[in-house]
């Protein structure tokens, strides 16, 4: 082992912290209820989880009374591993060893934090003369009209164009790319990631600038751009005090996508007709054939050097999401990595299904960085999932990245993008508690 020489003392004694918090959570268990008691009520654990992942999995993988009878047995199970605890009056130590493993698992990644600043640089650009933006007054229950959005927008100067207003479905590239013939120096969009998604693109082939603000149900990507999403109209300040980052952007196909294109599983899904109106009643109807492998298309992937059959989902994505992240429903600390992720899950049994909640185990989960992926199968078409925007695309799916291909104005102050949680290494630890890099 080589020396790295010494660490900073708050570092090095954080790791010394974790261990000693975890050691102390061990012997609390043992002192607390003994060592046969101890092992008794580690086995009624170690089955009541397993009961539950279990039950968790006939839930999903079965319809009818199968399916609510798995839901009040992956209730019950937790409740019975509690009860054992409580006649044994050992609630306290399952209390106070939880509230140690979290002060472990905070000390350890406090040692381990990044250093490195992965943020975009920031250029100082001169405020847009004639900024155009695109809202969807019924996007994320509404916000426009709550927040004033398109009011806020026309006393700083920017032209609004309100969705719907002409009736049925718009063409809102052509709308964006009308803008920018009639001079509009920059696009923005308060909506949905779907919209953000097309009238990034233009704004990218146009080389104007490119403004989000947070007004969508879930604002993904305004979050992984750190803007505030509990205050959309805080985004407008872009507009007299900005600056410019520039970030990639993942194409499938042709089309642009700022966050990800899904496969498979959740593509399916997205493809429902009933999927608007009823998302989580429409999931549970479809999940049973789609996970056990009797509905879907046989998906190939290959990522670089890397070739994947027969996954069940397959997430790529403008950028990789974080490590803690097994759905792809999180955050990407950085956008402007140049390169794409691809996250594929498989999904074999109650095993398989039940280590998804511990990050998965090896087979279950693969991730990847490539800047071209490839996504196959047996049939002329794929359903693929575009930001959450429903398409068929005809096989083979091509996934590219452009570098640096988008200029967002955003506001000069914001939340900002934390750094990335560091995994829980127990070596480096040990390194650091002893003084080493």
């Amino acid at each position: 082992m080589v020396d790295l020489g010494p660490v900073p003392a708050g570092r090095r004694w954080l790791a010394r912290l974790t261990f000693l918090a975890a050691l102390a959570a061990v012997l609390l268990v043992l002192a607390g209820a003994g060592i046969r008691a101890s092992i008794g009520l580690l086995l009624v654990s170690v089955i009541g989880m397993a009961v539950m992942l279990a039950a968790g999995w006939w839930f999903l993988t079965h319809r009818g009374v199968v399916r609510w009878a798995s839901a009040v047995v992956a209730v019950a199970a937790p409740v019975t591993v509690l009860i054992a605890y409580a006649r044994a009056s050992l609630i306290w130590v399952v209390v106070l060893f939880g509230l140690l493993w979290v002060g472990t698992v905070a000390a350890g990644r406090a040692a381990l934090r990044h250093t490195r600043d992965h943020r975009p640089d920031e250029f100082d650009t001169p405020p847009p003369a004639r900024p155009f933006l695109i809202m969807n007054p019924r996007s994320g229950g509404g916000k426009v009209g709550r927040f004033e959005l398109d009011s806020r927008a026309r006393k700083l100067g920017a032209t609004v164009y309100l969705l719907g207003g002409s009736g049925g479905q718009e063409d809102v590239a052509a709308v964006a790319r009308r803008a920018v013939a009639d001079g509009a120096d920059l696009l923005g969009v308060a909506g949905g990631d779907g919209t953000q998604a097309l009238v990034a693109a233009v704004a990218a082939e146009c080389g104007v600038p490119f403004m989000v603000v947070s007004a969508g149900t879930r604002n993904h990507f305004a979050m992984d751009l750190g803007l505030d999403r509990a205050d959309p109209s805080a985004c407008l300040d872009a507009l007299n005090d900005g600056v410019e980052l520039r970030i990639d952007l993942g194409r499938v196909g042709d089309r642009v996508f700022v966050n990800n294109a899904s496969f498979g599983a959740y593509a399916t899904i997205v493809q429902s007709p009933a999927y608007r109106d009823d998302k989580t009643g429409t999931t549970l109807e479809l999940l049973p054939d789609l996970l056990t492998g009797h509905r879907g298309p046989v998906l190939r992937v290959t990522a670089g050097s890397l070739t994947l059959l027969g996954p069940q989902a397959v997430l790529v994505s403008n950028n990789p999401y974080g490590l803690d992240d097994v759905a792809g429903l999180g955050r990407r600390y950085r956008l402007n990595g140049g390169e794409l992720g691809m996250l594929a899950v498989h999904v074999r049994g109650a095993a398989d299904a039940a280590s998804l909640v511990f990050g998965g185990r090896p087979g279950t989960i693969t991730r990847a960085g490539a800047t071209t992926i490839e996504i196959d199968s047996d049939t002329g078409s794929l359903p693929v999932g575009v930001d959450g925007e429903a398409l068929i695309m005809p096989t083979p799916v091509r996934c590219t990245i452009s570098p640096g291909a988008l200029r967002v104005r955003v506001p000069r102050r914001r939340p900002g993008v934390p750094a990335p949680p560091p995994e829980l290494d127990w070596t480096r630890l040990r390194h650091l508690a002893l003084g080493r890099g």
